[in-house]
């Protein structure tokens, strides 16, 4: 088939297509420019654009003969801005998605798959945090996906996939996790961190996952992704180990000290006139708990395969440092 992925030059949506490539079907990709320099992205149809611009009639000659739709855009929770921060994750992950559905439907497209976050999957799962409640994030992720499955019928399959970790490099390209090295190195000599854990993926998996979404998908999913569940503890001794700090050692902070922590950013937030879109200290009851999700939620009926977690981190990490280091790649696009 032939597919449009919505951010096909960044991590997640390039994966997808090398993926999707592979196994015979053609991308149509929508992204924004430059390329992420040494980048290895598959053969594709690009058209450079921002998809928060695109007038109804260029939509619908982007959608034209095509069958498959992949939205790996947007933002995350790490975005912070002016209050209400909610009508930002609105702008940018919901209003437009709406706008792309609706056209991809009219248009004749079959199936859709969107990349969302697995604190969706927590909300539902863990009603009594009242997530949706607390977290502008949580709530707008929670909208996007009542939103996309409204589309869905015997003739349009929405699938949704509750992403948790990824862990991967892309050339040329800023990772994510730069921001959890330099938080690591501001600590000085050891590394203290909450106790819990969480489900994560490589980015392997996550196009594998994309890909048995659009292939299997039918009528409206919610698909928890999740194949490695990993103590923080665990997860910290991988990254010390790629940063070169193998014998750094790791103090579990209880619940109480990570919500001062919180306190003090929640402060400096409101003092700058801006707001996160995680509540820190109500986000302590989530952050200390185990986020795990069983691969046979989503993974194994998606046809994902196993993985090195470990050398997924590994590179992660490697990339990271040689950013703090000065690197020149491209950042996440700003929003």
């Amino acid at each position: 088939m032939k597919v449009l992925i919505v951010g096909a030059t960044g991590l997640i949506g390039s994966a997808a297509a090398a993926e999707l490539v592979a196994r015979g079907h053609d991308i149509r990709a929508l992204a924004l420019p430059p390329l992420p320099e040494g980048a290895p992205l598959p053969p594709m149809e690009i058209h450079f654009a921002n998809y928060l611009e695109l007038s109804d009639e260029e939509l619908r000659e982007l959608f034209q003969d095509v069958e498959g739709f992949v939205f790996a855009a947007g933002v995350d929770e790490r975005v912070q801005g002016p209050p209400p921060i909610y009508d930002f994750y609105e702008k940018y992950n919901i209003t437009p998605l709406n706008k792309m559905l609706s056209t991809a439907k009219e248009s004749g497209v079959k199936h859709a798959v969107v990349c969302g976050s697995y604190f969706s999957y927590f909300a539902k799962e863990r009603p009594e945090m009242r997530l949706e409640y607390w977290h502008p994030y949580i709530r707008s992720r929670r909208d996007q996906e009542e939103m996309a499955l409204s589309f869905a019928d015997e003739s349009f399959s929405v699938s949704i996939l509750e992403l948790p970790y990824i862990f991967g490099a892309q050339p040329g390209r800023k990772p994510v996790w730069v921001f959890l090295v330099e938080r690591i190195l501001a600590m000085g000599k050891h590394t203290y961190y909450p106790s819990g854990g969480t489900a994560m993926v490589s980015i392997r998996q996550v196009a594998q996952a994309i890909a048995g979404a659009l292939e299997r998908g039918k009528g409206a999913q919610t698909w928890p992704i999740g194949w490695f569940n990993m103590p923080w503890t665990k997860f910290l001794r991988i990254v010390h180990r790629h940063m070169g700090t193998p014998k750094r050692k790791i103090y579990t902070v209880p619940k109480w000290a990570f919500q001062l922590y919180a306190l003090a950013e929640e402060r400096r937030q409101k003092k700058a006139g801006i707001e996160g879109g995680l509540h820190l200290v109500r986000f302590a009851d989530l952050m200390c708990s185990d986020q795990f999700i069983e691969k046979k939620l989503g993974c194994v009926p998606l046809g994902v395969e196993d993985d090195d977690i470990e050398e997924a981190i590994g590179s992660s990490i490697r990339a990271s440092l040689r950013v703090i280091e000065g690197e020149q790649v491209l950042d996440m696009p700003s929003k």
